[in-house]
């Protein structure tokens, strides 16, 4: 059976004043959130992504159905951000990205929504496992402008799709192979939009975790730091299965941030 063992750092960055990120990183589940949202709403969006794939995930039967049970998770916190929203007029526009790689020791599924990413370092070569769904990535794929010029593009922050509570949600839902010693990256745009992939290819590269997280942090902080950033490290080991918690940074890891922690329950 494979799981996760996994190291993750998060940070607010060197001009945002709190966190608006989401973190959790566990033996089945690897997952970052990032909010967006005045009033607070950002932290509470992104949280609320978190609990609510976290919690289903954790309570799956051994045989679940990952794609199907990423895609339940979707639809429930994009519930939650409604009646949040609607209890709350002072977090109506809030956001979330959402991306998310759960395994139950022999399949693999990713969930994606937003401009958060994950990426793959197999055999010293690294792959994104997620395509952005912003304006910039659009043109990219249009041919209108090259990848490096996407860096740097005034609109690269134009997010097209994300969980908000109001247009009914457009994740990228879909298994995914991963074999013992590969080694993967969930992060927030904070990393991506800081460092290019070259650089995270490079501190990836240290056989110890920690150090590859702590590597990251510094990275996007001498990038910029210009928003808050989160990285989980996590390599495919092989062991029993684990289930038990995880690792909570960021807005996770205050729960009074969580719409209704009973939905989940409920559902």
């Amino acid at each position: 059976m494979l799981r996760f063992a996994s190291s993750g750092r998060t940070h607010v960055g060197l001009v945002r004043d709190h966190n608006e990120d989401s973190g959790f990183a566990g033996p089945t589940l690897q997952l970052v959130a990032d909010g967006v949202g005045g009033a607070a709403a950002g932290e509470v969006a992104s949280a609320t992504a978190a609990y609510v794939t976290t919690a289903m995930a954790l309570a799956a039967e051994h045989d679940a159905d990952l794609v199907a049970l990423l895609r339940r998770a979707v639809d429930l916190t994009h519930d939650q951000l409604r009646a949040g929203s609607e209890a709350e007029p002072s977090r109506q526009g809030m956001g979330t990205t959402l991306t998310a790689v759960l395994t139950d020791g022999l399949t693999s599924a990713l969930a994606h929504i937003g401009d958060s990413r994950a990426y793959l370092l197999r055999e010293g070569e690294l792959r994104q496992l997620t395509h952005d769904h912003t304006f910039v990535q659009s043109l990219v794929d249009e041919g209108r402008i090259s990848r490096e010029e996407a860096r740097t593009h005034p609109w690269k922050n134009v997010v097209l799709h994300a969980l908000d509570g109001t247009e009914a949600p457009k994740p990228d839902v879909l298994g995914v192979e991963l074999f013992l010693g590969d080694r993967l990256l969930v992060c927030s745009d904070g990393l991506s939009d800081m460092a290019d992939d070259v650089t995270i290819a490079g501190c990836l590269a240290s056989p110890d975790r920690d150090e590859a997280a702590d590597a990251l942090i510094d990275a996007a902080l001498a990038g910029g730091g210009r928003d808050n950033v989160t990285v989980l490290v996590a390599d495919l080991e092989e062991g029993p299965r684990l289930v038990g918690d995880g690792l909570r940074l960021g807005a996770l890891a205050h729960p009074r941030l969580v719409i209704d922690a009973a939905a989940v329950r409920r559902g």
